[in-house]
């Protein structure tokens, strides 16, 4: 069993999300820039998109030839 392609770009961009959404909690409302909102709220739920896609794309069977 291999891991899929999309598995450490999906790891990555769920990491960042959830960094920014951490940033968010400990600066509060005020001092961040708009874009770490942004990033908080794309990129977390966009690499969890792309893991299940890929966790499924991955485990489905080949059909055989």
């Amino acid at each position: 069993m291999s891991t899929s392609k999309l598995m450490p770009p999906a790891v990555a961009l769920f990491a960042l999300g959830v960094v920014a959404i951490a940033a968010m909690f400990i600066a509060g409302e005020r001092g961040l820039p708009a874009w770490v909102f942004a990033a908080g709220w794309l990129l977390a739920p966009a690499g969890l998109a792309l893991g299940v896609y890929g966790a499924v794309r991955g485990s489905r069977r080949r059909p055989h030839a």
